[in-house]
């Protein structure tokens, strides 16, 4: 058994092998504590370290975590330019401790929104983290919308017909999954909303169609691993049936 998941009380074989996050909170966080909202996006990207190391020792293979959406650049240019310069100093120091723990980093989003600074940071980290063969994969959704997502796959796939590389009838659920930002990891077992919404706000919006959803009012700053072993513990009660009956999935 998992030593990690022994030690913190866990159901190693019915652990997600892979969660989704929408990390929702950080200004209210901040603002219940008359803080400027940048803390609590600094406070937030703390916790994307505790919940990143948990996931490494109790063997979650896939942490795919919400940072920036598409809509996200209308907030006010303050507080954009501040999260900019968090991502930049998560990715110059964090990149040494990824490679350390064999995580291989990841960004599923367009990037060629972000500055040439910026994209040339995550393509070093996303190069330095992918050599050898990882124990997990972090991924971090930036300029993210699934809309936007399905629509770039929908061009891609349109380009293959016009090409003649493709035919419509060849066209399956498939092939819609490989031209996806996500095509090289497995859909979220588990979806995580923190700070009491109960909205999926353009996120993954294909991927989840069968994925389990955990809300909890706790503001993401505060999403320590206490409150990720409840989604996990509660996640591990579930019945997955995938379309069947309970009695068939107790037949298999």
């Amino acid at each position: 058994m998992n030593e990690y998941c022994k030690k913190y009380g866990l159901n190693e074989e019915r652990l997600p092998q892979h969660v989704a996050i929408i990390m929702d909170g950080n200004g209210r966080w901040a603002k219940k504590r008359l803080w400027n909202r940048l803390r609590g996006h600094r406070a937030g990207a703390d916790i994307v370290d505790e919940i990143t190391t948990v996931c490494r020792e109790i063997g979650v293979k896939f942490l795919t975590l919400y940072a920036f959406s598409t809509e996200n650049w209308n907030r006010p240019e303050a507080e954009v330019t501040g999260l900019m310069g968090i991502l930049k100093e998560f990715l110059i120091s964090k990149r040494s401790l990824l490679i350390e723990k064999n995580i291989r980093f990841n960004i599923i989003g367009d990037k060629t929104r972000f500055s040439p600074e910026l994209s040339a940071l995550m393509n070093e980290t996303i190069a330095a983290t992918e050599k050898y063969e990882p124990e997990m994969t972090l991924s971090l959704a930036l300029n993210y919308g699934s809309r936007q997502e399905i629509t770039t796959a929908v061009r891609k796939i349109a380009a293959k017909v016009a090409a003649k590389e493709l035919l419509p009838e060849e066209i399956s659920e498939k092939t819609i999954s490989e031209n996806l930002y996500t095509f090289d990891m497995p859909d979220p077992d588990l979806v995580i909303r923190t700070s009491g919404e109960y909205r999926i706000s353009n996120y993954l919006l294909w991927q989840i169609a069968y994925s389990e959803f955990y809300f909890t009012d706790t503001l993401w700053p505060d999403f320590k691993k206490d409150e990720f072993f409840k989604a996990l513990n509660d996640f591990a009660q579930r019945e997955r049936r995938f379309g069947r009956t309970g009695d068939q999935i107790k037949s298999l």
